[in-house]
């Protein structure tokens, strides 16, 4: 237990270790020289660590932005987090082997399905993974599993997910991507998908169709069509008046030495050198990992496709990824309101997750819908990723998790299926 302990914590959930290695085993069964073998492992782990210091540094600036948008506009409530459900879980409830056996169970699971069935996606994305095993572990406890079966059924639920949701996604990947040759491995499909219906019903049709890509600038406007700059454009007025919101008592507290303001600027600047380092490492990503799958793809799983975290798509749409982030957010915004009204939670509006499931959730409305359709489906989106967790507050309450819930749908959909449907079942057997 001790080898399989240290394989699991020390680099199955070291998610730039896990793909090298796969590049590596890609890589190894096209016979490439020992030479390719070491640049290709390397440098796909180099894109990955690229793609998660852009990230990094996007967090970091969202962290800011959320504090002073909670400050400016004076809202109290639940904030999404399936780290604090995680921490107590392996804290409180002793489940932490589990979740770490379950993690490896749905990958050993995945590549079992992918192999013998016509889904043929291997999920790369460890984090989603880990949330996953997370959620499928602590809804299995409280339906009285324990064991080996906590874990397999846990690995099997969270395996079925790892190759449905990548394959749900496809049809619009493929289209967003002009190839087939990668799929989106992140549990945030249902609401990508949802968003798609919306935009289908309420977008741009035909003709009419206009993605938010081809945007005609005036001569003097023409620098916007840079991706960074527009999305400078958009993010600076942002920070500065939700800084102002917030005022210079609060904002002055996280702005150290600096003026408030020029903080805000500075934060705002700072989030789009995050964007430009996450899209640089995913350009380097795929130029290794898509290469080094065939040999996995030829040999293991016949057809396979990599399912990778959702920025990797961003570089094919970027400005819907900016209109998906400022329309989720506002849906969220309506959202918090309303839900009370009708007995649920207030959930705070999450920014990080406003930002990647918002901005590939608007990727996906642009496609189908069109301007209209991501803008739309875009608030469609964030009233719908704000109700699933509210409706989940009462079921972890009373498993003893106050005020806890959870923000990627996928894994709130498992856990909903757990708590509605497979508890009941297993408590009648």
């Amino acid at each position: 237990m001790g080898v399989i302990n240290f394989i699991i914590e020390n680099i199955l959930t070291q998610a730039s270790v896990t793909i090298a290695l796969i590049a590596m085993l890609g890589l190894i069964l096209q016979k490439k020289s020992a030479g390719q073998v070491i640049s290709g492992s390397l440098k796909t782990m180099l894109g990955f660590m690229v793609l998660a210091a852009g990230s990094s540094i996007i967090v970091g600036s969202l962290t800011y932005f959320g504090k002073i948008f909670a400050e400016g506009f004076q809202m109290q409530g639940i904030v999404p987090s399936i780290e604090a459900i995680n921490g107590q879980a392996m804290n409180e409830l002793g489940l932490g082997r589990d979740i770490a056996l379950t993690f490896l169970a749905i990958f050993i699971f995945n590549i079992i399905i992918a192999r013998f069935t016509r889904w043929k996606y291997i999920f790369l994305t460890g984090q989603a993974i880990l949330w996953m095993a997370t959620m499928t572990t602590v809804f299995g406890y409280f339906a009285g599993l324990r064991g080996i079966a906590l874990i397999l059924v846990g690995g099997f639920i969270g395996g079925v997910f790892a190759v449905a949701m990548p394959a749900i996604a496809q049809p619009f990947v493929r289209k967003i991507t002009g190839s087939d040759e990668i799929a989106l491995g992140h549990f945030c499909t249902v609401g990508y998908v949802f968003e798609a219906g919306v935009a289908k019903v309420f977008g741009d049709k035909g003709e009419k169709k206009k993605s938010v890509e081809d945007l005609k600038l005036p001569a003097q406007l023409e620098f916007l069509q840079d991706t960074y700059l527009s999305v400078m454009v958009v993010m600076v007025p942002l920070y500065i008046i939700t800084a102002a919101f917030a005022g210079a008592e609060f904002s002055s507290t996280l702005a150290g030495d600096t003026h408030y303001l020029m903080f805000a600027f500075l934060q705002a600047i700072q989030f789009v050198v995050g964007v430009y380092v996450l899209l640089a490492g995913v350009r380097l990503l795929l130029g290794e990992i898509v290469p080094a799958f065939r040999g996995i793809a030829m040999r293991l799983v016949p057809n396979a496709k990599p399912a990778l975290d959702c920025p990797v798509l961003f570089p094919y749409s970027p400005n819907a990824v900016i209109v998906g982030f400022i329309t989720t957010t506002i849906g969220c915004v309506i959202a918090m309101f309303v839900l009370p009204v009708f007995g649920l939670a207030m959930i705070l509006p999450g920014m990080l997750t406003a930002f990647f499931a918002g901005g590939t959730a608007g990727i996906f409305g642009n496609q189908v819908g069109g301007r209209r359709g991501a803008v739309i489906g875009g608030v469609a989106h964030g009233f719908f990723i704000t109700l699933l967790p509210a409706l989940l507050v009462t079921i972890f309450n009373s498993m003893g998790f106050v005020n806890a819930t959870a923000t990627d749908v996928d894994t709130v959909a498992a856990a909903l299926l757990y708590a509605w449907l497979i508890g009941p079942l297993l408590k009648a057997f």
